[in-house]
This record gives C-alpha cells, structure tokens and sequence, in this order.
C-alpha cells in the first residue's frame, strides 16, 4: 500500500469527479476518503489550509489541495499526458476545462437544489455521510445543505431565471450529444484535459442526481454513456465499430465540438467579461498584498443573456484557469495564433482571449493567490 494515493473527496462532489476521473483513466493506484474521515482533520488540513476538496495525500506524505492542482501535479511528471499536440486542440481542451469547472454551475445547482422532491433523499444521504460521526451529524448535515442551496441562488438560480437555465442547458446538452454520436470523447478516441473539467458538474450534478440524471438518459444518452466512459480505466466505446487511438489527427477540432462551444459561448462569455469588470473594480477598490489568499467568490456582476438580466457572484478562480488558455495562446507563433482566432471566432468565443483581470492569480502552497 506503501505506492497508493489518497483522494479525499465526497462522491456527489462536483469537482471530485474531476480528480477521480484523471487517476482512473491515468492508472493512478488509488483509495477515496471522505471529508468525515478523522485522518482529513488530522493529517490533511494542516497542509491543504482549506476545508475544501478533493484533496491528494500523496505516499510520501505531501497533500495536494484542489483538482486543477491534482491534476498538475501528475501531468507535469508525465510529459503532459492528457494535452493534445495541436494548437487549437490544446487550446479547445484548456477551454474546456475552464467550462466544466466554473462555467455549467447554473445548471448543476439548479438542477441539483430545485428539484427537491425527487432529489432530496438521495442527496441527503450523500450530505450525511460525508460528515463525522457526532452527536451533531444531523444539524451539520442540514447546515450544509442549506448553505449549498444558498450557493445556487448567488449564482444567478433563482424563480425568474430557472426556464433560461434549463432552455440553455437543454440547448447544449443536445450539442453535446450530437458531438458524441461520432466520437466518444471531446477530441477524438481518448480524454484530453478538458474532458476532465467537463465531467465536472456533468457526473457529479447533472449525471448522477436522480432528476437530471433521468434528463440525461432520456434525452442524451451517448452524453451519459460519455459519463459512464470516463469513469472506466479503458476507453470503453464498444458501440463506436471504427473507434481507433490518440487525438484526432491533423489538429482536427470537428464541428460537433465547435457547435457546443457556440452554445456554450452565449452565457460563458458575456458572464466573463462582466465577472472582470466586477473583479477589477475590486482589486482597484482592495488592492490585495501580493500573495494574498484569492477567495473563490467575491463582488456580484450582472450580464443580459436572451434578453434577460442576471445577477450572480464573481469568481476569481475561473480566470486562473482561463489564464491557462491565454497563456497557451500567447506562446503560439503568428500562424497558429490566426488558425485558433478563426476557429474561437466561428464559436462565439474569441474574447475569451482578451478578458483578463488586472492581476494574475496563482497557486502556492495549497492557495490561490493574488500575484
């Protein structure tokens, strides 16, 4: 046991999913701890410095604290495994993974928090049994509960704006669907980074929480079966009769894939532009120290998506992910940055390369912070 990992997550977490579907696919020798587990108080925190998850406990001792950090932590051992050759191949799987993060939370919350009648039981279950066994698990079990609802309400889920979630929701979901009726993964026959970011919300909320998780099966099945696939260490697409290896060849990024992205794109991009505009006003009002802790939500922006108006928190961890997407473009030679221009501008998406914030934000020491 002396080689195995330890990922501490939950398992309707959000963004363990993420994680655990990289060790899996990746052939990372594994066990999963919850949070309730008294070795998370006890061995973890004191180097993750936040209660959030998931978390890695490496076998030499050292605790990785967020999944984007995880996932790094393997990738740069392994001569970058999981990203594509081409330009805009990398470019599109990076993209991705800022979307699963941080740009489908509308969706996942909603779905998860407003259907409770057919929801709750099964969520509550997972809630419980993520906390320690005391005489207060009920009471924390709800606080929890209730502080998560409240979550979903700051993001802009709300009675006024649930039908444009789920019209918008429904619009990818079928894209998406369409892209996987020619192939089982985002860029071809294995997962990319973005795969990863996509599932997400996409297995944790909208896969696997009984009402969602119905949509899905019914109405996008080759999505589900996607879900299914990136939970299983082999490439498992039986049903693909011509399935081959690798990425698609010659930098090809299908159309299918650009058509979720253009869906995608009319709530992604004018929600990140007004996120920059609310964060750089408050770094502009704040002035953090450098290295000072980035916390995940700060200032509400407000944007107009189908005519509608929308209020939701800024966060700050979407745009160092996105600098991950820019940075890559900005180290391409001329030729390539044009060929991801027109692809991006076929999409709806060719801001996402300009909306910035004022100050980068990066990771030390299990923190994201301000540089």
């Amino acid at each position: 046991m002396t080689d195995v990992y330890t990922l501490y997550g939950i398992t309707h977490s959000l963004y363990t999913g993420r994680a655990r579907s990289y060790l899996i696919k990746n052939g990372i020798t594994f066990r999963e701890l919850s949070t309730g587990h008294e070795s998370f108080k006890a061995e973890v925190l004191p180097q993750a410095k936040l209660p959030t998850i998931p978390a890695l406990l490496t076998p030499g001792g050292d605790v990785i604290r967020d999944g984007a950090a995880i996932i790094e932590y393997f990738e740069a051992d392994n001569g970058r495994h999981n990203r594509p050759e081409g330009p805009r191949q990398q470019i599109v799987s990076a993209l991705f993974d800022v979307i699963g993060t941080d740009g489908l939370l509308r969706p996942a919350m909603h779905y998860r928090w407003n259907f409770q009648e057919e929801n709750l039981a099964f969520i509550r279950y997972h809630f419980f049994h993520s906390q320690r066994e005391t005489p207060t698990r009920d009471d924390k079990t709800e606080a929890m509960m209730q502080r998560m609802q409240h979550v979903a309400s700051i993001w802009g889920v709300n009675k006024e704006t649930s039908d444009l979630v789920e019209a918008l929701y429904l619009d990818y979901l079928e894209a998406l669907n369409k892209h996987f009726e020619q192939y089982p993964y985002l860029l071809g026959w294995r997962p990319c980074i973005g795969d990863y970011g996509l599932l997400a919300p996409m297995y944790a909320h909208l896969g696997r929480d009984p009402y969602p998780g119905r949509i899905m099966q019914q109405q996008a099945t080759r999505v589900y079966r996607w879900v299914e696939r990136m939970n299983r260490p082999d490439q498992d697409a039986p049903e693909y009769f011509d399935a081959q290896e690798g990425f698609l060849s010659d930098d090809q990024v299908p159309q299918s894939l650009l058509n979720v992205l253009k869906v995608i794109a009319e709530d992604f991009v004018p929600e990140t532009e007004a996120a920059a505009t609310a964060i750089n006003q408050w770094l502009q009002e704040n002035q953090p120290d450098v290295g000072a802790a980035a916390d995940r939500m700060l200032n509400k922006c407000e944007f107009v998506l189908r005519g509608q108006a929308i209020s939701s928190v800024s966060q700050p961890y979407r745009f160092f992910l996105l600098q991950r997407v820019q940075s890559l473009y900005e180290a391409m030679n001329a030729e390539d940055q044009a060929s991801v221009q027109k692809m991006l501008a076929n999409c709806g998406m060719e801001n996402i390369l300009a909306i910035k914030l004022s100050r980068d934000i990066e990771q030390s020491e299990n923190l994201e912070v301000w540089v």
